[in-house]
C-alpha cells in the first residue's frame, strides 16, 4: 500500500492534518525626531548639535532645517527605527535643544 502526502490529501479535499502558521511581517515602528523653536539656541549650535548626532546631516542641511525651526516652530530632523530615535532625541536633548516628544513616523 501506497503513503499519501498531505498535499494529496489537501488536493482530494481530506482533512488537514497540519495547519500552516502564517508569519506577518510587521516593520519595525519609526518614528520621528523634531525639534522645536525656542528663544535659547543660536542656529550655529542648532546647526552644529544635527551635524555632529544626526547621520548623514551636512551643514548645508543643517542650515536648512534651523531655518524651517526658526520659521515655522519645528522640523522633522531624522525619522527611522524607535531605538535610534530615542538615542538621537536624547543626545540632541543634552545638548539643551528643545525637543517634542518622540512620535510614530
Amino acid at each position: 500500500m501506497g503513503q499519501t502526502t498531505l498535499k494529496a490529501v489537501q488536493a482530494a479535499g481530506g482533512p488537514t492534518a497540519v495547519k500552516e502558521r502564517l508569519r506577518i511581517s510587521r516593520p519595525y515602528p519609526h518614528f520621528k525626531v523634531v525639534v522645536l523653536d525656542d528663544d535659547v539656541n543660536t542656529f550655529q549650535h542648532v546647526v552644529n548639535c544635527l551635524v555632529r548626532y544626526i547621520p548623514g546631516i551636512i551643514p548645508d542641511r543643517a542650515w536648512e532645517l534651523a531655518h524651517r525651526i526658526d520659521a515655522e516652530g519645528s522640523a522633522v530632523v531624522w525619522c527611522g527605527p524607535q531605538e535610534q530615535a530615542e538615542l538621537y532625541h536624547q543626545q540632541l536633548a543634552a545638548e539643551g535643544l528643545t525637543m517634542a516628544p518622540l512620535e510614530p513616523a
